[in-house]
């Protein structure tokens, strides 16, 4: 680490980005279960957010896999190392002004509290896609969770892994009883104050 000078004191500021676009950064990280609806919510919540003139970057579980993270598996050190890597990544892209939607199971409270001391506890807003799992299961068009129960698939969250529910999350939504459009209009009315650059 000696040979390593970062010079994020020499770049432009996060401050004159966010100024740049009239908006405020943060990281909206959406955890839950394999078929919460935490993609399906996030990304109609970006296109909220890009239609009402916001710019933002959707980070997807599946997405991140097949690229920047593609040689790790789901042990519970690569789990661990799959978040610090997108928490890591997300701060960066928060830097340059733009708000992140990060949708990933991360489901424990080690990992999820990792990711918000990367990312900084101000900047971190938690949503919790508390969907019941047996509509997870009903949804689950890949059968994972039946392959799940069948033990071909080892440390399944929900199943053969734990998955610890928050305790704190800043917006709680259930996509079972609550409509795509509530969901993402109840959690628009907790981030519009964090997001949104006040006019003097």
């Amino acid at each position: 680490m000696k040979n390593i000078h970062p010079v994020f004191d020499k770049i432009v500021s996060r401050e004159a980005k966010e100024e740049r676009l009239k908006q405020k950064a943060k990281v909206i990280w959406f955890t839950g279960l394999s078929g919460s609806g935490k993609t399906t919510v996030s990304s109609a919540l970006e296109k909220k957010l890009f239609e009402m003139g916001y710019f933002t970057q959707l980070l997807d579980g599946d997405n991140i896999r097949t690229g920047i993270n593609n040689n790790l598996g789901f042990s519970q050190e690569d789990r661990l190392e799959n978040i610090r890597r997108i928490a890591e990544v997300s701060k960066l892209i928060m830097n340059c002004g733009v708000i992140v939607l990060c949708a990933f199971i991360s489901p424990t409270d080690k990992i999820r509290n990792m990711a918000k001391s990367i990312i900084g506890e101000d900047d971190f807003i938690e949503v919790f896609v508390d969907t019941p799992i047996e509509v997870c299961e009903q949804r689950d068009v890949k059968g994972l969770y039946e392959k799940a129960r069948k033990g071909i698939i080892k440390d399944f969250t929900g199943v053969s892994a734990p998955f610890d529910k928050p305790a704190d999350a800043n917006v709680i939504i259930d996509t079972s009883t609550v409509s795509l459009e509530e969901s993402v209009e109840k959690i628009f009315g907790v981030i519009k104050d964090d997001i949104t650059v006040s006019i003097s």
